[in-house]
């Protein structure tokens, strides 16, 4: 079907019925079989649409009017919910969310693994599901001739500027905003990323959520930041909690918020925070999961599923920073982690010692080659522990993983689709499902993370 063919036009009003959600949180709606996603709409629904965009094989619609709506609904509470692209469904229930997430679970699981008989049990979800993030990024401009202060608009690098995010942790909210007033009144220019010209590219801040410790990073274009000290007084003046002030420098041309070079220019390099029994020592780009409440459930149903006696020897691929290592070592025999990233393994080392843990080794490589290494030496795991990053597993990993043949497997996942691909894998390598459970980490949006059993088959 050509463009010129297509059942719809470019403008063109109609009236459909959702029947599906994409994983960005769009509704998907058919008609006489070509398929329109439209922001805002949810399965059930009937409404009237205008279409803006035409592709071959799909195309783009923009919500005028409902005229049926779902049980699942919900008012947006958040002021800047219809601009800002960071949460995409504040329009679905609290228990709606927790229901969908499951459903991306279970139909990836289906259409993608073939894993069809597979119970998946319901989200688990958090008692307040707002104010969860300990830690925030926004991006600074100049736009219009002032500050702007917030996060992108959705598909754009226009800032919606903001005084307040209500996923985030209302004290680093309020220093953000700090940030921002004092930068302001001494003229501290923002980054001009067409010209790539200023000085504050971002200002990030974090919080340990039970030690209420907090750290302040200011992202430059510029070795010098400007009026450092005004920034650093006023800060602390205010905020006790502050701990740590640092200045990330990042000269490129580029979309990373963080360069290479970062320096203390006040407190200590590190903030403390724990999850459960074990503390961590979090540096400026440390990776530390944003949602602490649900990681503890995350890492919960990990153990659980582990089925540690203190008899076992397990392996934690894709490790990081030795959060779930270290959670793993309080009751097993021995953990050995493996991370690519040589700074993650350098901060594990260092958190096994911040917690007096003595059974647990950490080397840098990637996991397709260190853990067939320690198979070598002679380490047979009785589980194997994966948490990837969004693309899943690399191949031959999976193969290794089959090879070593631990009793266990338990898969930690971001991305219901390659979870789904690698379970595959997996069960054609002789292992089978044994439960599968949705964690909702990142409440107002389509992510969900997912604790997947597997076992070896008798």
């Amino acid at each position: 079907m050509s463009e010129s063919t297509t059942p719809v036009a470019k403008n063109q009003q109609l009236e459909v019925t959702f029947t599906d959600l994409t994983q960005d949180g769009s509704g998907v709606a058919k008609v006489d079989g070509y398929t329109l996603f439209i922001p805002g709409g949810l399965p059930g629904e009937k409404a009237k649409i205008q279409v803006i965009k035409t592709k071959k094989g799909y195309g783009y619609g923009r919500l005028l009017e409902l005229t049926e709506t779902s049980e699942r609904r919900a008012e947006p509470p958040c002021p800047y919910y219809d601009q800002c692209g960071g949460c995409a469904i504040q329009h679905i229930s609290a228990e709606g969310q927790l229901a969908y997430k499951r459903e991306i679970v279970r139909d990836a699981l289906e259409r993608i693994g073939g894993l069809s008989d597979i119970p998946v049990e319901p989200t688990l979800g958090m008692d307040e599901p707002w104010s969860y993030r300990n830690k925030i990024q926004v991006p600074v401009a100049m736009q219009n001739g002032k500050f702007a202060f917030g996060f992108y608009k959705k598909r754009s690098h226009d800032i919606v500027d903001m005084e307040h995010c209500m996923i985030t942790d209302p004290l680093i909210d309020d220093i953000v905003q700090t940030a921002r007033q004092v930068a302001e009144e001494n003229s501290i220019a923002p980054y001009d990323e067409v010209k790539n010209r200023g000085v504050l590219r971002h200002v990030m801040a974090r919080v340990g959520k039970k030690t209420g410790e907090v750290m302040v990073v200011f992202v430059t274009r510029t070795e010098e930041l400007p009026h450092r000290k005004t920034l650093i007084r006023e800060l602390t003046e205010r905020y006790p909690q502050i701990k740590s002030i640092a200045q990330n420098i990042n000269t490129k041309r580029t979309n990373a918020i963080f360069g290479d070079t970062t320096k203390t220019l006040w407190g200590r390099d590190v903030i403390y925070d724990q999850i459960g029994d074990v503390t961590f020592a979090i540096s400026a780009r440390s990776f530390f999961q944003v949602n602490p409440t649900q990681t503890e459930v995350l890492y919960g149903k990990a153990l659980e599923f582990a089925g540690l006696t203190g008899n076992e020897t397990v392996i934690d691929a894709y490790c990081g920073i030795g959060t779930i290592s270290l959670f793993l070592a309080k009751q097993a025999q021995h953990v050995y982690g493996v991370e690519i990233v040589p700074e993650a393994i350098e901060d594990a080392k260092k958190n096994a010692e911040l917690n007096k843990i003595t059974n647990a080794t950490f080397e840098a490589g990637k996991s397709e080659d260190v853990i067939p290494n320690w198979r070598d030496q002679g380490i047979k795991p009785d589980v194997i522990v994966v948490d990837p990053p969004r693309k899943g597993c690399d191949a031959s990993l999976i193969d290794t993983m089959i090879a070593m043949q631990p009793q266990r497997i338990v898969y930690v996942s971001c991305n219901p689709a390659t979870l789904a691909r690698d379970l595959k894998l997996l069960t054609s390598g002789g292992y089978q499902v044994k439960k599968v459970q949705p964690v909702d980490m990142f409440p107002q949006t389509m992510h969900v993370e997912t604790v997947c059993l597997m076992s070896k088959n008798k």
